[in-house]
């Protein structure tokens, strides 16, 4: 199903990585995780470069460097409890 227009696809992407990334695995010395979500999210994620080309018939993705060193600031930011 395409992305419905009405969604802010920014917001959608930063919270999509940040879910994949609480998933994400050590493998041959990079992070992989589950393809889990919906192609067009996944190609939001690969147009902006925080995954790998997500097609192919591997399980998994590879988060880049820079979706590495992204995700937990991503996390933080949308889903962070607020201090009191």
């Amino acid at each position: 199903m395409p992305l419905p227009d009405d969604l802010d696809h920014d917001k959608l992407a930063e919270a999509a990585l940040a879910i994949l990334a609480l998933a994400a695995f050590n493998s041959r010395h990079e992070s992989r995780a589950w393809k889990g979500l919906d192609w067009d999210v996944l190609d939001l994620l690969y147009r902006r470069g925080w995954i790998e080309d997500p097609v192919g018939k591997a399980k998994s993705v590879v988060l880049t460097e820079a979706g590495e060193r992204l995700a937990p600031e991503l996390l933080a930011r949308h889903f962070a409890k607020a201090r009191p």
